[in-house]
């Protein structure tokens, strides 16, 4: 399984992650420009390294996520979500094109909620997706 994650991650940064990570990161470098937006640029940067090596983690969504992380995704989403989406859906589509951009497409569009709604959720290894960031099992 090893061996498998790290080809589809290098194919997954050679054909479209490294650009989405770009993508990302020029959104984390405006967030950080005023302070109140600062939250929004650590989950922009935090879904930079997710995309640069997707294969071999998941997001799940954190228990402690409440109202602020609502009202903050809202906002996200009308700043800088909706052109990071558009992004990924460009990507996918592009991918789509051959066999085996397939499953690249579709790893593309899982990407998606995250870029929507980023605060909220943390990123796990795939083999332990009900890890908190404490470390405890939530299940």
């Amino acid at each position: 399984m090893g061996l498998l994650r790290l080809l589809l991650n290098v194919i997954w940064l050679v054909f479209g992650g490294l650009w989405l990570a770009l993508g990302y990161a020029l959104a984390g470098l405006i967030c950080f420009v005023l302070i109140i937006t600062i939250p929004w640029g650590i989950a922009s940067f935090r879904i930079a390294g997710f995309v640069l090596w997707p294969f071999g983690r998941t997001i799940v969504s954190k228990p402690s996520a409440g109202a602020g992380s609502l009202i903050g995704n809202i906002i996200w989403i009308l700043v800088a979500g909706i052109w990071l989406v558009i992004a990924h859906i460009t990507t996918a589509i592009a991918q789509a094109v051959t066999i085996i951009g397939i499953p690249l497409a579709i790893a593309n569009l899982k990407v998606i909620p995250i870029t929507l709604a980023p605060l909220g959720k943390e990123i796990v290894p795939s083999d332990q997706p009900f890890v908190t960031a404490y470390g405890a099992y939530d299940g």
